[in-house]
Order: C-alpha cells, then structure tokens, then sequence
C-alpha cells in the first residue's frame, strides 16, 4: 500500500524559512555591519542579546508576547505571524554571526579608500563592504534558512502547530510519531536530512572556494 504524506506542513516550513529568511537580511546584515565595527560602548551587550537564543529555551519568548499585547497587537500566539517573529529571533545569530565575521575580515583599509572617493556611507556599505561580505551573507542566510526549517520548540510553543496555518515539517513529524505512523514520519524526516545535508555541503563548497579564491 502507498504511504501518502500531507505536503501542506513542507509549503509552510518554506513559506516561513523565505520569510524569516528575508527579515533577518534586512535586519542581521546591517546590525552585523555595525557590531563589526566595535566603535560603540553598547556592542558588546548588544552582541550578547543577540547569541541569547543559543542558550535560552523558546518558552522565554513570552515576556515577547506580553510585550506585543501591551502594544496592541495581541499575543501573536497560534499566528503564522507570531511564528515568523519567533523565527526570526531564533535565527538572528546564524545570520548575524557569519556575517559579523566577514565584515572583520574585510578591515579598514576598503573604507578608507572609500572615503577618499567622497563616497557616501550608503554607498560604501551597498557598494563596498557588502560586495566584500557576500559569501559571510550567503552563509548567513542558508544557515538562517535551514536552522528555520528544523525549528520544533519555537514553532510548537508560539505556533500551537496549527494545521494549515502554523503546522511545519517539524511538528508535522511529532504529529505522525505519536500517531505512530512510522512511514509517513521517516520520509518526512529523510526529506529533512538529505536537505540539511545538502545545504551544509553547499557551504563547505562555498567556504573552501573562498579560501581558494575560485
């Protein structure tokens, strides 16, 4: 017998991996750019907020949640949008700190000559440090994107694995375990693995023909 797998949780998962995805670019290369310069007294602790989630558990999110409920916007627990913003925070230090280091790595001396061309910081960050930055950014943002699609503790605490709204490849496996249908869950997981291990070879691809300078 045919084993039929729901792929409504597979278009989620990539509906919110884009988007956190996308956020974060927006967000984690400009916040990287600055905390690499390390000109400011609050680096250092902002840089501390942002590694928070490597070591904190998803349920610390809900001083988040009344945070938002304050600003009228509700607790945005069981939303799609709700996942997103907890995605995004979870995220933050795979985007932020590979990009972090690529601009270090650049150093002083682009800026300079920069600014001996009367180019404006605008400018030199979009034609300049980010072109210097690329394959930091392109880490960030595949690491952000995987790191999205195996989420389980956000997205079953702030999304209430919801089917068609907040149900994603992760709890979707959870949900065929305690079902106890092996099949269904395994390929799902298999389809999960031979990504991940996929996006981690892109990557030492990348990492080593930046090193050679291919």
């Amino acid at each position: 017998m045919a084993v039929t797998v729901d792929l409504d949780p597979v278009y989620l998962s990539l509906k919110l991996a884009l988007a956190t995805t996308c956020i974060l670019l927006i967000v984690g290369v400009p916040l990287a750019a600055w905390l690499a310069k390390k000109r400011s007294v609050w680096c250092a602790p902002v840089s501390a907020i942002v590694t928070l989630p490597l070591v904190l558990p998803p349920s610390v999110l809900g001083p988040i949640g009344k945070i938002t409920e304050a600003l009228g916007w509700g607790t945005l627990n069981f939303t799609f949008t709700g996942l997103v913003i907890g995605s995004v925070i979870y995220s933050l230090p795979f985007m932020v700190q590979p990009v972090v280091t690529a601009f270090e790595a650049i150093g002083d001396r682009p800026y300079e000559v920069a600014a001996t061309l009367q180019c404006s910081p605008t400018d030199t960050f979009f034609h300049v440090a980010v072109p210097l930055a690329k394959h930091g950014i392109v880490t960030g943002a595949l690491m952000s994107f995987a790191h999205t699609i195996g989420e389980f503790g956000v997205v079953l605490m702030i999304g209430g694995n919801i089917p068609g709204q907040t149900q994603v490849v992760s709890t979707e496996i959870y949900n065929y375990v305690e079902a106890m249908e092996y099949s269904q869950a395994h390929i799902l997981a298999g389809g999960m693995l031979l990504f991940s291990f996929i996006v981690l070879m892109g990557l030492n691809v990348l990492n080593r023909r930046r090193v050679t300078g291919e």
